[in-house]
């Protein structure tokens, strides 16, 4: 009798135990998050994620205005509805980022890549787009209009020029 209440205790009640312990150790434990979440926060003017990967990051909503993103990592981020006023994003990756109704007013973008990104009523009033590449980037067309107005040069990595990727007429 005591072999087969040993067999039933290690064969199946303390590996569940176990499994239990765990369980409830997993609910206390949160791990730290893998990317940061910035939503609808008021950074200061400083901020500086100059040549960061930010990949994953979360940008919603939030403010940062005269920011540094210089050679920063963005793909796949979201910047909804975000002000990035006088932001220098000069050779950032942003392909594929959400930049829907976001504020890029008078944002260094020169030599960024914004290969695929989300752009729906994203205001670019006064920014510097020499180098830019937005291949493949939905954009209305008085909002194309414009920045076709001031597009000039070819992007460093992806060879393209910004009229091109503009499909400028």
């Amino acid at each position: 009798m005591k072999l087969s209440l040993r067999r039933m205790v290690m064969g199946w009640i303390l590996p569940a135990l176990m499994v239990m312990m765990l369980f409830a150790m997993s609910s206390i434990y949160q791990p730290a998050a893998l990317a940061d979440d910035f939503s609808k926060a008021i950074l200061p003017n400083d901020a500086d994620f100059t040549g960061k990967d930010l990949t994953g990051y979360e940008f919603t909503q939030a403010t940062v205005r005269n920011g540094k993103f210089a050679n920063a990592n963005l793909t796949g981020v979201s910047l909804i509805g975000g002000n990035f006023e006088s932001a220098d994003m000069s050779g950032a990756n942003l392909t594929n980022s959400l930049l829907d109704t976001a504020r890029f007013t008078h944002v260094n973008l020169t030599n960024a890549i914004l290969v695929g990104a989300s752009t729906s009523v994203t205001n670019f009033d006064g920014a510097i787009i020499n180098g830019a590449d937005f291949t493949d980037v939905m954009l209305r067309k008085d909002i194309q209009m414009k920045l076709c107005k001031i597009a000039k040069g070819t992007n460093p990595t992806t060879g393209r020029a910004t009229r091109d990727s503009l499909e400028c007429p």
